[in-house]
């Protein structure tokens, strides 16, 4: 879904991720199914990509609460 999503925007996988702040090896990876993204990492592609609500909420259901910048044990930057 993410991978034609990207396609359908216009947008090269590269520039997706430097829009969403990610690498793109990350991006890859989350088109390919190796990763499950963040709520917050999902929240910046479906930004980027324009989503339309069925791949929004598809998007969104598959993000994981606890993955990376949203882990609870991870400091926040400003602290």
């Amino acid at each position: 879904m993410l991978r034609g999503a990207r396609q359908r925007s216009g947008l090269g996988l590269r520039e997706v991720a430097r829009q969403a702040g990610l690498s793109s090896g990350y991006v890859a990876d989350l088109e390919a199914g190796r990763r499950c993204p963040s709520v917050t990492v999902a929240q910046r592609l479906v930004e980027v990509l324009g989503l339309v609500e069925g791949d929004r909420a598809q998007l969104l259901t598959a993000a994981v609460t606890d993955a990376g910048r949203d882990n609870p044990l991870r400091a926040p930057a400003d602290a």
